[in-house]
């Protein structure tokens, strides 16, 4: 990872070189820079719900200091996607986000980022399209669905999918996982980021949630094909629980391939695919049973209650005759 925090301090090393000195020197890299056309920064200049280079869909909200693909309310879906494909076949991402709410032990379901061949879908992977074209991380809030898990929530894990892939909530997606961390991100008093690197067929995620101004490792996984043309995009669901999903700032740049870039590979028509999986990891049942937060209808109770009195009735009548028959086979005995 020392390479990783080296290249991203140099990267911001030389914005502020610039930005304080004026020089019109040409940085070592000038393929290392800010892409603006994917990028998404206040202050937003659109008017209303639009946003220059982006879609809005669902139920996503403008304002002046963030954008909310969810508020804080049941059965909410949003999303942005950016309007023009990556051509970069070496990239970084880095989001500013804030994911708060009112729920203090429920709360959910979370968000995603997106980097897919599918843009503007809508769908039950965090607001996004199930079966998707490309890399989906996902940052997981939702901790209470079917009982206890092997790992700790809020959780971002991250997919490559080449489209046959489903990404299974129940399971927390931990059967189609790259891989993932724990990271508890929510209702935060500070600023909280991400930062995601494609870089030589490796992909980083770094994340910075302690308001240190300290990156730290969320997972490197290498031997990752992730092909140019695709978009970025950011969407966000909610259910019976919810919470308040904004998105502050997105920054994409353009990453340079020491010894320049390989020109026998057309990044265009590679197909995502990664050598290494997460092993899948079971989910661990619920140890209080399987009624535990069902709702039985008033036909299921008297079912219930219907199956239990007539088998405590058939019990009484079976006993009863046993006992007649005994008493009658006594009386023989003394006759």
């Amino acid at each position: 990872m020392a390479a990783y925090r080296s290249g991203t301090q140099c990267l911001f090393l030389f914005a502020v070189i610039t930005l304080v000195s004026g020089s019109d020197e040409k940085p070592k890299n000038p393929r290392d820079y800010l892409k603006k056309e994917h990028s998404l920064m206040r202050p937003y200049t659109g008017a209303g719900a639009s946003l220059p280079m982006w879609d809005i869909q669902g139920n996503t909200m403008v304002t002046n200091s963030y954008i909310r693909l969810t508020p804080d309310k049941q059965s909410r879906q949003g999303a942005i996607w950016n309007k023009v494909a990556n051509r970069c076949p070496h990239w970084e991402m880095h989001v500013h986000f804030k994911v708060h709410g009112q729920g203090r032990t429920l709360f959910g379901d979370g968000f995603a980022l997106w980097y897919t061949k599918e843009r503007m879908k809508k769908g039950d992977v965090f607001g996004g399209a199930d079966y998707h074209t490309g890399l989906g991380l996902f940052f997981d809030t939702y901790s209470n669905h079917n009982g206890p898990h092997n790992h700790q929530h809020p959780y971002i894990s991250a997919q490559i999918n080449n489209g046959t892939l489903h990404y299974d909530h129940d399971r927390d997606g931990t059967h189609t996982e790259l891989a993932g961390c724990h990271a508890p991100f929510r209702n935060k008093p500070h600023d909280t980021h991400i930062a995601m690197r494609y870089y030589a067929q490796r992909l980083t995620v770094m994340i910075d949630i302690d308001g240190q101004s300290n990156w730290k490792e969320c997972f490197d996984v290498d031997r990752i094909r992730l092909p140019t043309g695709y978009f970025f995009g950011a969407s966000a669901i909610t259910g019976d629980l919810a919470d308040n999903h904004d998105i502050v700032a997105i920054k994409v740049f353009e990453l340079t391939l020491e010894g320049g870039q390989d020109e026998t590979v057309d990044y265009a028509d590679i197909l995502p695919s990664a050598d290494f999986f997460a092993p899948p990891r079971d989910h661990v049942d619920d140890p209080q049973g399987a009624f535990k937060n069902i709702s039985l209808s008033w036909r299921k109770m008297f079912l219930i209650t219907f199956c239990v009195v007539l088998g405590a009735l058939v019990c009484v009548i079976v006993g009863f005759l046993v006992f007649r028959k005994k008493q009658d086979y006594n009386k023989k005995r003394f006759y």
